[in-house]
């Protein structure tokens, strides 16, 4: 195993994170146009992500075994080629029903991104919080980029372009890693550089068990602020933006933009102070912040909202290294897979929760209300997870082997 190998690997895992969410977030600013060229209700065209977004959380376990039993670099080379069909499918779709089924297949590749990605890079890095941040980095600034390169390609070359620029970007992704395996300059690493050392039976249940409270809460809370945000700005911000797609999309990108910088810092706090700590804060933090969303406009609106997406984004290297501190390491795919059928499978049930709210109240008042319940139960949950001391600070001996 060579450093470039590793540092080829960290590369395409930070930047296949930012194509990931950007392919899976086009859709949502898209909506918005079609709402106009095919004259159907936003309410039954978001509902065309639903499965989609199933796919996300679906396929995420089975990459993620893949991963761990195949090979982590030839299912990236998989993710990028299959997640960039996927959208230039949604490119070339005439109607709703063909629209359903492209968005399942780029949601089929996506899901390979955080199952496999995730432990790829974790074992690659030596500064695992580090190196997560820079991975949130870019992350975020694909969640941040999706709205504008939406709303930019669909206002200067039709909403046909925001699907298939950005799926051939992936193709060619795909299409360079598999040489860079096939000629040997890229590698699947056996092992991790820096161990991890292992924590008790006891403590890997009690963690199992919150993470997965707290996962399916951050899911819901993350799919459906993300869902939702174009049409709310749209809706709240008329004002200002005066009806503009690319004005929609241009403040979601600053929203997401801001919390950038905050995530680093969070891959770095995660490397010197107490996981329970920071993931238990940026929770409570985002439960006033819900509630004021439910209710502001303008540009009070828009400052907390960014405050949310800035406390969601920091708990995710602490997050992710809490999931790799209780993981036996040959089964980290798999348990990165089992967090995104959380997380991302709560996708669908967020879709529909924020149709159902539309539908019903033509407003997002009461879609925020249950946001901030979820983040205080989220909360509440953390508070439960076994405390950083509780984790030996060196491997474990036999006796611990059971873990596994």
């Amino acid at each position: 195993m060579t450093d470039t190998s590793a540092r080829l690997s960290i590369g395409f895992s930070w930047v296949g994170h930012a194509l990931m969410h950007i392919v899976t977030a086009l859709f949502l600013t898209v909506v918005l146009v079609l709402e106009r060229e095919w004259k159907l209700p936003y309410d039954e065209l978001i509902r065309l992500w639903t499965l989609g977004a199933l796919m996300i959380g679906v396929g995420a376990p089975l990459a993620g075994w893949l991963g761990d039993r195949w090979s982590e670099c030839r299912m990236m080379a998989v993710f990028f080629l299959l997640t960039g069909a996927g959208a230039i499918a949604c490119g070339l779709t005439d109607g709703p029903e063909a629209l359903l089924w492209a968005l399942a297949v780029l949601g089929l590749g996506a899901s390979i991104y955080h199952p496999v990605g995730m432990a790829w890079m974790v074992k690659n890095a030596t500064n695992r919080g580090k190196a997560l941040g820079y991975q949130g980095i870019f992350g975020t600034i694909g969640i941040a980029s999706a709205a504008v390169v939406a709303g930019g390609l669909t206002e200067w070359l039709g909403w046909r372009s925001a699907f298939l620029i950005p799926g051939a970007i992936c193709l060619g992704l795909g299409v360079a890693l598999a040489l860079l395996i096939a000629l040997g300059k890229v590698e699947d690493r056996q092992g991790d550089v820096k161990p991890i050392p292992k924590a008790s039976r006891g403590d890997v249940i009690r963690a199992f068990v919150v993470l997965s409270v707290t996962m399916v809460c951050a899911g819901l809370m993350f799919n459906a602020m993300q869902v939702v945000l174009p049409k709310l700005f749209e809706a709240r911000l008329s004002d200002l933006l005066g009806g503009s797609t690319l004005g929609v999309g241009g403040v979601v990108t600053a929203v997401y933009l801001f919390a950038a910088l905050p995530q680093l810092i969070g891959g770095h706090l995660a490397d010197k102070y107490p996981l329970k700590r920071i993931y238990t804060l940026c929770l409570l933090v985002q439960v006033p912040m819900m509630a004021a969303v439910a209710v502001l406009a303008d540009l009070p609106l828009v400052g907390a909202a960014a405050l949310v997406v800035v406390a969601s984004q920091v708990q995710i290297p602490a997050e992710n290294l809490l999931l790799a501190r209780y993981t036996p390491e040959r089964h980290r795919g798999l348990a990165y897979g089992a967090k995104f059928i959380l997380s991302f499978g709560a996708g669908p049930l967020a879709v529909q929760l924020v149709a159902l709210v539309y539908e019903r109240t033509g407003e997002f008042v009461m879609l925020y209300a249950t946001l901030s319940v979820l983040a205080l139960v989220a909360f509440a949950a953390a508070l439960l997870l076994p405390r950083d001391r509780d984790v030996p600070a060196k491997p474990a001996t036999a006796p611990m082997a059971a873990a596994e």
